[in-house]
């Protein structure tokens, strides 16, 4: 279900000080700042924290488009989701369980890829995914892309109930209520979903 009560915006220039806000200053939000999926390997292992930010504040202030899309309720910043190119993602483009799915496509920049959310806490399950992925659709769309992807958790195929912390990824049930489809799987948890823009 959609709150009513949430907006959904780019994260523009003018918004970097919420995303600040939002990430806080601990836990994965404050450690990432949604860059895992930008840098394969060594490159992400060799990052920090200071390096992470300001990547992702490049990315906010300086890049061609939003790198995704924050949540509002009333001026409160409660939720984002990372969302853009899938090209734009090198750990995605190194991955050979999704390349072994998507197929001749991985190249493609009008696939955009969803991989990270973030939710303020005291919002959680109360509609603030739902609204940032119904955002994130018509976002992906005014930006021309042509297929919007992600690789959220399955929850009911996970054996043990997943931590909050192991949800970053969105839960698969969002996505299909959404609308997506499944076009395969990179693990037993782990559909890839696709909504056709």
């Amino acid at each position: 279900m959609v709150s009513p009560t949430v907006r959904v915006e780019p994260s523009t220039p003018e918004r970097w000080d919420d995303l600040v806000a939002l990430f806080g200053t601990r836990g994965d939000p404050a450690h990432c700042w949604c860059q895992f999926f930008r840098r394969p390997g060594v490159q992400w292992d060799l990052g920090d924290v200071a390096g992470n930010r300001s990547a992702l504040e490049s990315e906010v202030s300086g890049g061609d488009r939003a790198p995704g899309v924050l949540a509002y309720a009333g001026d409160l910043p409660v939720g984002w989701v990372a969302v853009a190119p899938r090209t734009g993602y090198g750990r995605l483009m190194a991955s050979r369980a999704l390349a072994a799915v998507t197929g001749d496509d991985l190249d493609d920049e009008r696939v955009w890829s969803l991989t990270c959310f973030v939710v303020r806490v005291g919002w959680r399950r109360r509609g603030v995914s739902a609204a940032l992925l119904a955002g994130a659709v018509d976002f992906a769309r005014a930006q021309g892309a042509r297929v919007l992807e992600a690789q959220p958790v399955d929850v009911a195929a996970r054996a043990a109930r997943p931590s909050g912390a192991e949800l970053y990824h969105g839960v698969a049930s969002t996505f299909l209520r959404a609308g997506f489809t499944e076009v395969g799987r990179t693990a037993p948890s782990r559909p890839v979903l696709r909504y056709p823009l």
